[in-house]
């Protein structure tokens, strides 16, 4: 009798370990139900895509799943609905020659934006210049292109070009990048604390004038702290951090501090939250960077392209950059794909690191003031973010830790179309006046 009972008690500690591991399994299951119903309802926005012109031809164009971490496949593939595709011109020379050169590439960037909407792809994505247009080339079933201009540089100083680039599409503009514009301090000035107008110069408050009258958001990523906050004490709009991270979390003058955070919300603005690897997690992305290195290296010789790495881009010639954006993306790929098998490769930064961003700034500043950006194709990118083609992990990781799909619609892009809504409202009451 005492061993029937034995056994008795036996078999039910089994049941109802079994039973507790199916429970688990289905919760999961759910759990992935659950995120990508969410993800196919709500209207995803990543706000910072950059683009080569390269990609934009007859024959090789964004229509293509190309080695790129943004193209329509791949936005297909991971449901991202809307990419801002980005109008980059690295910082040059305070110059005519220099704005000359900076304008012509900027122009071939709008021009390939605008190529790719009209001619090579218009049954597939079409150019929005509000969120009305969002959601109804969304509800067509195609994706939507919007674009922001990364540095005012080749604006140069004439402020009608601002009126030019709004008609051409653009919808925000940074007023600096990596260096000091004509318009404002860049954050790079923190290095060596050298800075060359302190904040905006006279040209950069004008601007930012300007960008208020018109309707285009003030995109405050790469500019100082000084410059941010002189923007917005100016501004009679909310404005945007287009592609930054919270700087409490990881120490790079990318990203922005309490202090800035704070004024993001009382102006009403928003931050999207960036997934570049050293914006998110320094002491990770060190780690696994300096791992990586020998592995690109050796990559690079076995294919015979030339390597550099990334710190000295901004030393390296024309020929030597085309060069290296070129073989970028198949390098990092070959190399990542033949580490995928050994023990001693330290862990990348992932989307539980982006998403923990996510998380300090929702707690510090509110749920309508945070959105999400990559940076793809421009330096971004993190383990099981990669690409366009893996957006659903973003919000698989926010539903596992409790977002309601209304705070998610939220940080997928309903933040920024309101921002973008009462920029344009702003405008419209500046132009009446």
């Amino acid at each position: 009798m005492r061993n029937s009972v034995l056994l008795f008690c036996i078999l039910l500690i089994l049941s109802c370990q079994e039973n507790k591991k199916t429970n688990v399994k289905e919760l999961k299951e759910n759990i992935e139900e659950k995120a990508k119903r969410i993800h196919d309802e709500v209207i995803t926005i990543d706000t910072h895509d950059d683009i080569n012109v390269k990609n934009f031809t007859d024959s090789i164009n964004y229509s293509q799943r190309l080695e790129t971490q943004i193209n329509l496949p791949k936005m297909k593939e991971g449901g991202l609905d809307v990419a801002w595709l980005i109008v980059y011109t690295g910082q040059g020379d305070l110059d005519a020659e220099g704005y000359k050169k900076a304008s012509d590439n900027a122009m071939a960037k709008f021009d390939a934006i605008h190529r790719l909407c009209e001619e090579i792809a218009p049954d597939k994505i079409d150019l929005a210049m509000n969120s009305n247009e969002v959601r109804e080339i969304q509800s067509k079933g195609k994706k939507v292109a919007m674009i922001g201009v990364e540095n005012a540089y080749p604006i140069g100083e004439d402020l009608a070009n601002i009126e030019k680039y709004y008609e051409l599409g653009a919808r925000y503009i940074s007023l600096s990048h990596n260096g000091h514009s004509q318009f404002c301090d860049s954050h790079t000035g923190e290095e060596n604390n050298e800075w060359l107008h302190n904040g905006l110069s006279k040209l950069g408050e004008d601007a930012v004038k300007e960008m208020n009258r018109l309707g285009i958001m003030i995109d405050v990523s790469h500019p100082s702290k000084e410059s941010m906050k002189q923007m917005i004490s100016l501004s009679k709009a909310p404005i945007i951090a287009s592609h930054s991270s919270a700087r409490a979390l990881c120490n790079h003058s990318r990203n922005l501090d309490d202090e800035q955070l704070l004024l993001m919300k009382e102006n009403g603005g928003v931050v999207q939250t960036v997934a570049f690897s050293s914006y998110l997690n320094t002491e990770k992305n060190d780690k696994y960077a300096e791992y990586m290195k020998s592995v690109y290296q050796k990559v690079a010789d076995s294919i015979g392209v030339d390597w550099y790495d990334r710190s000295k881009f901004g030393s390296l010639t024309d020929e030597q950059k085309k060069s290296f954006l070129e073989n970028y993306r198949n390098v990092m790929t070959i190399g990542k794909e033949s580490v995928i098998n050994k023990t001693d490769v330290p862990p990348a930064v992932d989307v539980s690191d982006f998403v923990n961003h996510i998380d300090y700034m929702v707690k510090l500043i509110g749920i309508d003031h945070v959105g999400i950006s990559s940076d793809f194709d421009g330096g971004g990118g993190i383990a099981g973010w990669s690409d366009a083609s893996e957006t659903l992990n973003v919000t698989l990781e926010l539903v596992k830790r409790g977002y309601s799909e209304d705070e998610i619609e939220k940080l997928w892009g309903g933040n920024l179309l309101r921002v973008l809504d009462e920029v344009q409202a702003i405008a419209a009451q500046i132009q009446n006046n």
